[in-house]
């Protein structure tokens, strides 16, 4: 009997499959703690993943 597949993950053409980082904004905190921020992709926003369909643009000049 034929086992069932799962299809296979689409991993985001833009970050990677890495969808957030940790950015430093320079120095310490006054306990000595380095200041992070959480960067998300714009693309798949922070999922690592993309849909199989893309959507559909309209052509610039309509």
């Amino acid at each position: 009997m034929a086992q069932p597949t799962t299809p296979a993950v689409r991993v985001c053409s833009n970050c990677d499959g890495f969808p957030t980082v940790r950015v430093t904004l320079g120095g310490r905190d006054r306990h000595g703690h380095l200041r992070t921020i959480a960067a998300h992709c714009p693309t798949c926003h922070g999922t690592g993943t993309q849909s199989a369909r893309r959507a559909l643009t309209a052509p610039a000049g309509r």
